[in-house]
């Protein structure tokens, strides 16, 4: 039960979440309605879900303390906004909708593993993955450039249909076929609404900050001192 669960708690667990996500962290604090994932010990990374969504908890069985020594350095993780946009050049893909679809997927989590294997920040089937030609679907540039690469194949197949290619991302293009659009399937339904809801959310917020930014940019009106006559001066 979600309600055991200590507010704090320090090891290194997995968790399971509702839409068959799993997330490894070092530690975790719970608060309220938000639960915090540390992804590493030194708090440098973590995840915020919402605890509604974590089905479970279990311990790692490849916890830190069972595992040799290693060096204290890892590589850096690339910088996934670069990311994002290299993809979105290379596929013409809006960055926009690529971020959305991670968010949607993943949680920006590179090493999310869902029940059914799919795999990394956009969650690729490792036979999608192998069929784009991505080798390491856990390496966030990879991924995202094979994801970006399967995306824009699905909106040339539906015409730019984004509902319809969304759902074909999420539950296969045989369902949208069989089903003559969007499957009947709940999970179905809500991830392509979060998608496009988080998509539209993304560009109502870019056209205000461009709004905003003309504004700022016009000069300040002066007050003109009204005209004068002669009679007036004279007065």
């Amino acid at each position: 039960m979600i309600a055991a669960w200590p507010w704090c708690a320090s090891a290194a667990d997995i968790a399971t979440l509702k839409n068959g996500f799993t997330i490894r962290h070092e530690r975790r604090e719970t608060m309220g309605e938000s639960t915090r994932l540390y992804l590493k010990a030194n708090d440098s990374g973590y995840i915020d879900v919402a605890t509604e969504q974590i089905a479970g908890i279990e311990a790692d069985p490849l916890s830190a303390d069972s595992l040799p020594a290693a060096a204290p350095m890892t590589a850096p993780i690339p910088d996934l906004h670069q990311s994002v946009a290299a993809a979105s050049r290379s596929t013409g893909v809006d960055p926009d909708l690529i971020e959305s679809v991670i968010l949607a997927e993943s949680g920006y989590h590179a090493q999310a593993v869902s029940r059914k294997g799919a795999q990394g920040l956009m969650q690729l089937m490792p036979q999608t993955a192998e069929r784009l030609g991505v080798k390491n679907a856990f390496d966030p540039d990879a991924n995202i450039q094979g994801g970006s690469r399967y995306l824009r194949d699905l909106l040339l197949q539906y015409k730019s249909d984004l509902a319809r290619a969304l759902a074909a991302y999420n539950a296969g293009p045989k369902r949208v076929s069989q089903y003559g659009g969007i499957p009947p399937y709940h999970e179905t339904h809500a991830y392509v609404s979060q998608v496009i809801r988080d998509f539209n959310k993304r560009k109502l917020a870019q056209r205000k900050a461009e709004r905003a930014k003309k504004v700022s940019a016009q000069p300040a009106a002066t007050a003109t001192p009204p005209a004068t006559t002669d009679t007036d001066s004279a007065q």
